[in-house]
């Protein structure tokens, strides 16, 4: 796993999500409670960014159409979408998040 550090662990309110370019991926790194979750940043329905929604109940909402995603795992837990994205691991060091884009924890590839 090749970890990379996306962000502080204060820049992500809790149940928000931030956008963050990590590699060649734009990923969302959210916080819900005091965990935090790394999600494609790019609603499979609409190709619009899903730091731009809200975040509760362990799910972000695309803005857009209102298409909800498990940030755990990445599928689709209201329609329009049907589809799930990516979801990465993350790794929390000190006041430090890292995020690993070379690998998915849901084996969905990110766009």
């Amino acid at each position: 796993m090749t970890f990379e550090r996306a962000c502080t662990t204060d820049e992500v309110p809790t149940d928000e999500a931030l956008a963050v370019t990590i590699g060649a991926y734009d990923v969302a790194v959210a916080r819900h409670g005091e965990e935090f979750f790394a999600i494609q940043d790019l609603c499979s329905h609409q190709a619009v960014p899903l730091s731009e929604g809200e975040v509760s109940d362990c799910t972000v909402e695309c803005w857009l159409h209102g298409s909800r995603f498990d940030l755990r795992t990445g599928k689709p837990t209201g329609l329009p979408a049907t589809e799930p994205v990516a979801t990465f691991p993350v790794e929390v060091r000190g006041d430090d998040i890292y995020v690993d884009t070379t690998t998915t924890l849901n084996g969905v590839t990110p766009s």
